[in-house]
């Protein structure tokens, strides 16, 4: 081959490769676009959860390089959940502090900002967030890093910039909420007129209205834990009105929860039907930590109380102390 056909072989090689570089730099999503696609979505978290949604967002915009990341792309993960001992879902693996880690999949990118939400309502170790003020994001930034949720020293002030840079805290102040109270349709919008008042120039929360002694989401999501149907609870529901929404008898609510009728917390799991017998995933054991009860522990894997007494040779009227370990199945050794 002479020296100019070979020239010429090399710089056609160059100019594909230079062009297909270009082209996929293109390709990515710009953080702008990133925050235009999903801020809606954060928002909507924001109002079912509790958590600022500046954080939510600056989160999945560090976490999947604003959706271009390889988790993002192959497995709609967008904030680096990985899959630990409770998930049954599907996975892939990927080098992260370790080689070929385990995260989470998702059919969708709602799917995982859905679990992002639960990820962080249903850990101890990020119980305390949930007391600081929502419009607060430098301390929930900080909040995340102490509580571990990434190794990056930094972590907490990469989201701040993240925020800051791109206004994100305005989108604390925003509400989609949409509440069905009896035959009323109340939004946000029109609150204020059933008997609220809003002083001149202040800007304040709407605050949803009850009417017919109960209020519900009209589209309320269904999740699964366990394989069980659950719903997430709104301030001061009640069995009776869920019940009543759902068409389900009371006391059968109250049987798949294991608990009596009570004015509910925010966020508060309901199942809507009965749990499990045992845990499917592959965790057999649970360890209890400060504040923990049966029924807590039963309400967080989706299975039966009277199960969860019989697995551990103890009485209803008994509490497990810090440190034990419940069965979360049949355990053998008491055969």
């Amino acid at each position: 081959m002479n020296f100019k056909k070979s020239y010429r072989i090399i710089s056609i090689s160059l100019m594909i490769f230079t062009y297909t570089a270009v082209a996929q730099a293109n390709d990515k999503m710009t953080r702008e676009a990133y925050i235009s696609k999903y801020e809606s979505l954060a928002i909507r978290q924001m109002n079912v959860s509790g958590i600022p949604a500046s954080i939510i967002m600056a989160q999945a915009c560090l976490e999947s390089d604003n959706g271009n990341s390889s988790l993002a792309v192959e497995a709609n993960n967008h904030f680096g959940i990985k899959c630990h001992t409770t998930w049954d879902g599907e996975v892939i693996y990927h080098d992260d502090d370790k080689q070929q880690e385990c995260f989470r999949k998702y059919d969708t990118p709602e799917g995982s900002f859905f679990d992002h939400s639960d990820f962080l309502r249903y850990r101890n170790r990020y119980a305390f967030l949930f007391d600081l003020p929502s419009t607060d994001y430098q301390a929930w930034a900080h909040g995340l890093k102490k509580a571990g949720y990434a190794t990056n020293p930094a972590y907490a002030e990469l989201l701040i910039k993240i925020i800051e840079d791109n206004n994100l805290q305005e989108l604390d102040k925003s509400t989609t909420d949409v509440v069905k109270a009896g035959s009323k349709t109340l939004t946000a919008k029109n609150t204020q007129n059933q008997g609220q008042v809003q002083k001149q120039g202040q800007k304040q929360k709407p605050q949803l209205v009850e009417v017919d002694t109960y209020i519900y989401e009209i589209h309320r999501r269904i999740s699964k834990r366990n394989g069980v149907k659950y719903i997430l609870a709104r301030e001061n529901e009640t069995y009776a009105g869920i019940a009543k929404e759902l068409g389900i008898k009371p006391v059968k609510l109250q049987k798949y929860n294991d608990a009596y009728d009570h004015p509910m917390a925010y966020g508060e799991v309901v199942y809507i039907q009965s749990k499990n017998r045992k845990n499917s995933s592959k965790k057999p054991i649970h360890i209890v930590e400060k504040g923990e009860t049966m029924h807590s522990i039963s309400q967080y894997y989706a299975v039966r109380l009277d199960k969860l007494y019989i697995y551990n040779g103890i009485n209803s009227w008994q509490e497990p102390k810090i440190g034990d370990e419940i069965y979360l199945r049949k355990n053998k050794r008491r055969q």
